[in-house]
């Protein structure tokens, strides 16, 4: 998961990529932090080995049907907004305006808070804060989103440059992790003892456990809704975006793949479960903690970018919200010296530390921001992946470069996924789940006082 929440990207290259450029690019937006901590969170809610590299497997194909989709609506449709567009597009405003207080007070809220408590575990075995509680990683995440936070208001720059290192680094953690889970001794790993994943509950419903399962792997496969941009910037979108799609999918696949069977042959599915920081616990046990702390430091490193890359386009939709809805209007200031929705960004921060709180609180992390986010992403990627079907309807003329095969099946197929994992993780995630569902709700009452036909979001 690069950055757990879809960037926008508001042109079209003229330039144009190869079929190895947008290759790469998807795959350095796909594969990011959410290996480093998901794992573990996948196998408490898988009963045997063989479903738990099952659900990696079903990640992979959801990521190419997925993505195929997103690549029709992005080559019909290319520009600023990302969903919010195709949202107001097919379902009208309203629908629109909704998502885009989805997105943040809960979606890239949720993400940035989730993505920050993966960083805050890596932290913690770097720096130790109130040892065996989860009070440590917490200190740590909200510490870095405050800094990011601080920085992106001064105006911070991303640069390319540095993406690509980072994104190189993070495939090069990945294959020496790999490697070193084959190269143990099978079963050698043991438990690191700290609170992570929660037990198994084999007593518990099985299909609403690998659908919360499911829920973790699609997470660490987010980022395949970048296809929606790559459409425009591929040299011949007709012919090489299925290349693209098709060669993306079965290399971060093939990684998931590769790096979850090396932590069962070291851990086992038990051991799993109960590991801390399972990369650093990799590294520790095959090459001692040395090694461990170097691959913590490059994990941080990781999380820093994705952490940083979400809140600066998180902004952009409560700036979005500030000039749809008057009753936000104060969200909408541009500040012309930083270049940057200075007030949208303190509110976002404000709002994901305290996510980070109550993750904190319900001793949880990551699982819990999981639980918050997860039916609200699902609902509206259901929506989306309907506006398809919409907009071939009522905008038949509209050209499409790009047509997602086996219409109407492979839109159907991504609505009946989402559908599932929006009713799994409101059925099966707890409390954070419906308090994500009242925090959406409470949109409700200002959809009467917005324009009705909201621009999107400043790229």
């Amino acid at each position: 998961m690069r950055a757990g929440i879809p960037r926008t990207v508001g042109r079209r290259a003229g330039a144009g990529l190869s079929v190895l450029d947008g290759t790469a690019v998807l795959i350095g937006v796909v594969v990011g932090i959410g290996v480093f901590g998901f794992p573990p969170l996948v196998a408490a809610h898988a009963p045997t080995e063989q479903l738990y590299i099952g659900l990696w497997l079903a990640g992979g194909a959801v990521m190419l049907v997925g993505a195929l989709c997103y690549a029709e609506l992005g080559s019909a449709y290319p520009g600023a907004g990302g969903e919010y567009h195709y949202l107001c597009r097919a379902w009208g405003a309203r629908t629109g305006m909704l998502f885009a207080w989805a997105r943040g007070t809960v979606i890239q809220t949720g993400g940035i808070a989730a993505v920050a408590f993966i960083y805050g575990e890596y932290a913690q075995d770097l720096l130790p804060l109130w040892p065996g509680t989860p009070y440590g990683p917490a200190v740590h995440a909200a510490s870095a989103v405050a800094a990011l936070t601080a920085l992106n208001v001064l105006s911070t720059r991303r640069s390319k440059h540095l993406q690509i290192v980072l994104t190189t680094l993070t495939l090069t953690a990945l294959a020496v992790v790999a490697m070193a889970a084959f190269a143990a001794e099978p079963g050698s790993g043991a438990p690191a003892g700290l609170p992570g994943a929660a037990p198994a509950r084999p007593d518990g419903n099985i299909a609403g456990m690998l659908g919360m399962g499911m829920v973790f792997v699609l997470l660490t496969f987010g980022g395949w809704n970048e296809a929606a941009y790559l459409s425009g910037e591929l040299r011949n979108p007709q012919r090489d975006l299925v290349r693209v799609m098709v060669l993306g999918t079965l290399v971060v696949t093939a990684c998931y793949l590769l790096i979850n069977l090396g932590f069962l042959n070291l851990f086992g599915l038990e051991g799993l479960r109960d590991t801390h920081a399972v990369g650093a616990a990799v590294l520790r046990q095959v090459a001692g903690p040395d090694a461990a702390v170097v691959l913590s430091l490059l994990i941080c490193a990781t999380a820093g970018s994705t952490i940083n890359a979400c809140i600066l386009t998180g902004g952009r939709i409560y700036y979005a919200l500030g000039q749809d809805v008057p009753a936000l209007r104060a969200l909408g200031a541009w500040n012309p010296q930083s270049a940057s929705p200075a007030r949208a960004l303190l509110l976002q921060g404000a709002i994901t530390l305290a996510l980070i709180a109550f993750g904190a609180w319900r001793q949880e992390g990551v699982e819990a921001m999981v639980a918050y986010t997860a039916p609200v992403f699902w609902f509206f990627m259901m929506l989306t992946a309907a506006a398809l079907w919409r907009l071939r309807v009522i905008e038949p003329q509209t050209p499409r470069p790009f047509k997602v095969p086996l219409y109407p099946l492979t839109p159907l197929l991504l609505v009946l996924v989402c559908a599932a994992l929006t009713w799994s993780s409101i059925l099966y995630a707890g409390a954070g789940a419906w308090v994500g569902v009242a925090v959406l709700a409470l949109c409700l009452p200002l959809l009467r006082h917005g324009r009705r036909n909201p621009a999107p979001p400043r790229p």
